[in-house]
């Protein structure tokens, strides 16, 4: 059974800093390209980061700057830093493993909450 549980979720406020943390179990976890999404009340879905098995990594311009992702194969866990953190990067943060079309997983998500 695949699972991602996200942790690390909390309040904060405007300029601190959050770290998240994914970790995954059932899957082969160095072949899966992983992300961060996030979703604001009210809005769509949106990528936050990926970062491929080959460890390339892509951000949101939003957010360029101010995250890293990064990954630990031994671990099995991929981790979100978040630093300078601003009110509208209040959000659930889903963790997602991708493979093909039919290994795509997601987490539950973990809520962060910036207050200004």
């Amino acid at each position: 059974q695949v699972q991602l549980v996200e942790s690390g979720g909390g309040l904060v406020q405007a300029g601190g800093s959050l770290r998240l943390s994914c970790a995954a179990a059932g899957i082969r976890f160095s072949i899966y390209d992983m992300g961060w999404y996030r979703q604001a009340p009210g809005k769509q879905r949106e990528l936050v980061a990926t970062i491929t098995s080959g460890g390339r990594t892509n951000y949101a311009d939003s957010v360029k700057g101010r995250f890293t992702i990064s990954r630990d194969n031994a671990k099995s866990t991929v981790t979100l830093q978040m630093n300078s953190l601003k009110p509208e990067d209040t959000a659930e943060y889903y963790c997602n493993a991708v493979f093909s079309v039919s290994r795509n997983y997601w987490g539950k998500g973990t809520l962060v909450t910036v207050s200004s």
